[in-house]
């Protein structure tokens, strides 16, 4: 499977989903002028990923400094997606990586693992560099 690249721009995040390593990551800031049509791609391939998955262990990276209510929207569409393929016992693990004097950003990782159940949801602290 082809790794998915797309590149951050000022108002879009960095895409980087490598089959291979089965890493997948996001990161930057989220609020494309037009949400879905940013986001479809990352559902295809996420969906096409998740259904060739086997015994892997998948590590999804989410470091977002800002997002808008569309990207919120869609960022509950991934996690969905990766919810449902834990119930059906694919085994991925979602760090959600944040600043350690972001506070808003921490708390948007705490209301998302809030509405998670079988998918493994860890807020992770980056300590900011000196």
């Amino acid at each position: 499977m082809q790794t998915l690249e797309i590149s951050a721009t000022k108002s879009s995040p960095a895409v980087h989903f490598d089959a291979q390593s089965n890493t997948l990551s996001i990161m930057g800031e989220s609020y494309p002028e037009n949400t879905a049509q940013f986001y479809e791609p990352v559902f295809e391939w996420l969906e096409e990923y998740i259904d060739s998955l086997q015994e892997q262990h998948v590590t999804f990276n989410m470091e977002l400094i800002y997002f808008n209510s569309s990207s919120s929207k869609a960022l509950m569409d991934i996690f969905d997606i990766l919810e449902e393929a834990c119930d059906e016992d694919k085994k991925i693990v979602l760090n959600w990586i944040y600043d350690e004097d972001n506070d808003a950003a921490l708390e948007y990782g705490e209301e998302f693992a809030e509405d998670i159940e079988s998918l493994t949801f860890n807020l992770v602290e980056k300590p900011l560099a000196d």
